[in-house]
């Protein structure tokens, strides 16, 4: 199984089990860069728990015993390991309660992916370039400029990307971005 069977076979099992989730993917709106590892926010109902996806999946990804609480990004999130070689990681991200974040789960599309064959729940581009700038790693800046720069700034909503980068104190980063894009 490659990665994008996983994927697929990820999405299908959490949609088959009614888990309402999104994909966490910048490179559906930029620049794909190789990565071996599949991300995704679900919103778990209380009552049954994040333990209802991870025994599905369990015939193809081994999860670590123990939830790990990720400052960076989105609280509690599940790191598993798919079962086949090569193996791949598989990260489930628990919704919380951050403003941000509902926000960004609330205003997910459903689009197609042609290298998937299939339509997946994805952010906006926009809450990706947030998250991008908010998150700040090594290659985060690169990924919201690889976003602008594809969809281009005149496509997307700033007035809703300069709000959230003012709340999250990120302002500068944005500015520093678009400043770096290069003339169209």
């Amino acid at each position: 199984m490659n990665l994008n069977e996983l994927a697929c076979a990820v999405f299908n099992i959490a949609e088959s089990l009614g888990i309402p989730h999104m994909a966490v993917a910048a490179g559906a709106y930029g620049i794909p860069r190789a990565t071996k590892d599949i991300d995704l926010l679900v919103s778990i109902d209380p009552k049954k728990g994040i333990r209802q996806l991870m025994d599905a999946l369990g015939e193809l990804i081994e999860f670590e015993p123990q939830a790990q609480f990720d400052t960076i990004t989105w609280g509690r999130r599940h790191v598993g390991t798919s079962v086949f070689s090569p193996p791949y990681k598989v990260e489930l991200f628990e919704m919380f309660d951050d403003p941000f974040v509902v926000s960004e789960f609330t205003r997910r599309t459903i689009s197609f992916v042609p290298i998937l064959n299939r339509n997946v729940w994805l952010p906006t581009a926009e809450d990706v370039v947030i998250r991008k700038i908010r998150w700040g790693r090594s290659k985060d800046p690169d990924d919201a400029r690889d976003v602008l720069a594809v969809q281009g700034p005149e496509t997307l909503d700033t007035l809703y990307i300069e709000k959230w980068c003012a709340i999250h104190g990120t302002t500068q980063r944005l500015e520093t971005i678009i400043e770096s894009l290069p003339p169209i």
